[in-house]
């Protein structure tokens, strides 16, 4: 063999290794900064289900390892009709779980909003009994669930039955059955999937009264034999909502009843808000004003490092707690997508989660990715 024919072969050589070592750093995922510690996760769009954002699918098996349905299998969605279920969607998330070997959560079997009209009332248009809406709740959780069975690995249950208060929301639900909905949700799912993971989620749970309700709730199902494997927090949080402490605190609650922590729905807006509307309550609007949408042409300086710092810090706690938490879920992908956008006050520019809008990971994203684990 010639000399230049073998500095062609080291240089060809060398030239690959560089190209792999690139590749693998390219790859890196965010699901590799925290393995070991939680599930990382994000919620799916129909766009993202069926292939259609194929950016933000890249994005997805880089960086999670978990998915949440975001809005297919609301029962409004699935079960449009009584007797009737629309599974083509769910089919196709679960599908997208399964080759890209994620851990899935359903969500969510039982919500007073995004539930189909036909639910709770009869022929004429009245309120149906008592009996007829737990025969239609057991049915549904049979059907959704049962189909999942061994596949969907968790599921929301019940989703936000408390008010800030801790007191019941008065849903049609609660109206109908009485608070034992709860109890039979979560019995009706366990039938279906002995095996599934089975949660209560809820927002602003770092609210003392919320923590109280959820706290008080457990204790009661728990004496009565029913089997609750994890709370979901849900995590839409504001640049000053929650209080980091006060979360912490709902943390600890939550895992001294010997269940798991899930944080669920995580998205941090950079947008002021008013201050009765801190929650995550989708009935609650606010006219749309120019005051409330600063930054249309992205985050000032000053803005954008503390929105950084406010992630950072939530991350922190979640690390420090990471023996409690199971799970951490993003409610999306990319700012462009997020609900938040519209809510609490419709046609904002916000900037509530780890990807922007052209899809590129923001500043702190890249310094945990530079990171060999989360420090």
């Amino acid at each position: 063999m010639n000399l230049y024919l073998l500095k062609r072969i080291q240089l060809t050589v060398l030239i690959l290794v560089i190209g792999l070592v690139a590749f693998s750093a390219d790859n890196k995922g965010l699901k590799d900064v925290f393995q070991g510690k939680f599930y990382l996760g994000t919620a799916l769009n129909t766009r993202q289900i069926t292939g259609k954002d194929s950016a933000s699918v890249l994005i997805i098996k880089q960086h999670f390892n978990s998915i949440t349905a975001e809005n297919c299998m609301k029962s409004a969605l699935i079960h449009p009709e009584e007797g009737k279920f629309n599974f083509a969607l769910p089919d196709q998330f679960v599908e997208f779980g399964l080759q890209n070997q994620m851990f899935m959560v359903g969500h969510c079997l039982v919500w007073h909003s995004q539930a189909p009209k036909w639910f709770f009332v009869d022929g004429r248009g009245d309120d149906v009994s008592r009996e007829v809406l737990i025969n239609r709740m057991k049915t549904h959780i049979e059907t959704v669930v049962g189909r999942y069975k061994g596949k969907v690995k968790g599921w929301d249950v019940v989703n936000e039955a408390f008010l800030d208060d801790g007191s019941w929301r008065e849903s049609k639900f609660y109206k109908i059955i009485g608070p034992e909905y709860v109890k039979l949700a979560f019995r009706f799912a366990r039938e279906a999937d002995p095996d599934a993971e089975l949660y209560y989620n809820d927002y602003s749970m770092a609210l003392p009264g919320r923590r109280d309700g959820v706290v008080k709730l457990v204790k009661e199902l728990q004496k009565d034999g029913i089997r609750v494997d994890g709370i979901g927090m849900q995590g839409h949080c504001s640049m000053d909502f929650p209080k980091i402490e006060e979360f912490e605190k709902s943390i600890l609650a939550f895992a001294n009843l010997g269940v798991q922590v899930h944080i669920t729905e995580m998205d941090i807006s950079a947008l002021p808000n008013p201050k009765d509307k801190q929650g995550a309550d989708v009935d609650s609007r606010v006219d749309y004003d120019a005051e409330l949408n600063p930054y249309t042409n992205g985050l000032p300086e000053e803005v954008e490092k503390a929105h950084a710092k406010r992630y950072q810090d939530f991350f922190d706690l979640f690390v420090k707690h990471q023996d409690k938490i199971a799970r951490v879920t993003l409610w999306g992908v990319h700012d462009r997508q997020s609900w938040k956008n519209n809510f609490p006050v419709p046609g904002r520019t916000d900037y509530p989660l780890l990807f922007d809008r052209n899809l590129q990971p923001k500043s702190f994203v890249k310094s945990w990715l530079s990171q060999t684990s989360f420090e």
